[in-house]
């Protein structure tokens, strides 16, 4: 399995799953997410994994959330409208501290939409999507490449946070083809198990967090006995109605993801010291954004690209400190202007935000990018 191969975006997100240590997958095949199951019913057995296809997204959910509680590395796989369908099980996911990968392949939405064809419209419903206040981490590649490197980061974000991380893709990326460097053999047992708690059964108080905010579930069939819930709960698992308590603990799953940004906040910048205008974007469009930043450097302009690699948190800080000076940030999205709102109010008053959409169902393109700079700049 070991060197350059030439894959898909999805085949590239298996097998990084496989390298990180994912022995569980759950889901139901849904475009353009589809290959994904297919590979892990293949791959999953080969490495004494388990694949389960499910009854729908909900149940699918469900399965991966039971399984890690078991103490095995779970992941599932769908698009917008299993995406939906799974968010009151995402949220659990979120208030138990279960560690889980969520692939979201976008399509074009909403509801069943344009099935075969790319958008990024999922960005806010990565965050917001279930109710409540809790935190998110999110994730998103633009390369094949990245569908390899970033779903194994995914996945070690997930253990160290205790909490479900969503790697948001896009059709594009999941459907192209590039090569790759698959470093390890694919012969990762050691990997698969989850770490006990170093404490002893009689000691072990699953909800009691180290100095920044995590906590370690042990897996269930260990000797460990403890309680697990959606409700508000005590360090031992137990749900409370004690308003300190319920305070305390919706502050630190929130706090969490604050206190670990330097491991969580992934972003690139491409010629952002010296430029003048900046350009901001994600996932495929990404792509068509360097293109039109190398186009327009050629012809004088400075230009520079913030490719957004974690979406949430926004990078917030480091945002506001590379848009000092510039006179203009564009922000290129497939969709109408999710990222470019958040752009807008994290660097409000320090300068102007123009956002580059495209919702059509096609591929927004560099020449498209440019003629909307430059005409803006006439």
């Amino acid at each position: 399995m070991s060197g350059r191969k030439l894959v898909q975006g999805n085949e590239a997100c298996v097998y990084g799953a496989l390298a990180a240590g994912v022995r569980f997958y759950a889901g139901y095949p849904i475009t353009p997410s589809t290959e994904i199951a297919e590979m892990m019913a293949t791959e999953l057995p080969k490495y004494q994994g388990t694949y389960i296809q499910m009854e729908d997204e909900i149940a699918s959910m469900g399965a991966v959330l039971g399984a890690s509680m078991a103490g095995v590395k779970a992941m599932t796989a769908t698009s917008g409208p299993g995406f939906s369908l799974m968010q009151e099980n995402i949220g659990y996911g979120y208030m138990a501290e279960v560690p889980c990968l969520i692939v979201n392949v976008q399509r074009m939405g909403p509801s069943t939409g344009v099935p075969t064809a790319p958008g990024q419209a999922d960005v806010q419903q990565a965050r917001w999507g279930t109710h409540g206040d809790h935190p998110a981490l999110v994730l998103t590649p633009w390369s094949v490449e990245e569908c390899y490197t970033l779903t194994k980061k995914a996945v070690e974000l997930s253990e160290l946070l205790s909490m479900p991380v969503i790697l948001l893709m896009d059709e594009v990326i999941g459907h192209m083809r590039e090569s790759i460097d698959i470093a390890e053999e694919l012969n990762f047992a050691q990997k698969a198990e989850r770490a006990l708690p170093a404490l002893s059964p009689q000691e072990y108080q699953p909800y009691r967090a180290d100095e920044k905010g995590r906590i370690q579930l042990a897996p269930f069939g260990h000797g460990y006995r403890y309680h697990i819930t959606g409700l508000v709960h005590d360090v031992k698992g137990f749900p409370t109605n004690n308003p300190k308590l319920i305070e305390e603990q919706l502050v630190r799953i929130q706090r969490k993801v604050e206190l670990n940004r330097q491991e969580i906040e992934l972003y690139e910048t491409y010629y952002a010291d010296d430029a003048d205008y900046l350009l901001v974007s994600y996932g495929c469009s990404a792509r068509s954004a360097f293109a039109t930043m190398r186009k327009l450097r050629a012809n004088g302009l400075k230009v520079g690209l913030v490719r957004l690699i974690t979406l949430w948190p926004l990078p917030d800080n480091s945002l506001r400190n590379i848009v000092k000076n510039k006179k203009r940030v564009f922000v290129v999205e497939m969709n109408q202007g999710q990222i470019t709102r958040e752009i807008g109010r994290v660097v409000a008053g320090l300068c102007k935000v123009q956002g580059i959409h495209r919702i059509d169902g096609e591929l927004i393109t560099p020449n498209e990018i440019l003629e909307k700079v430059v005409g803006s700049l006439c």
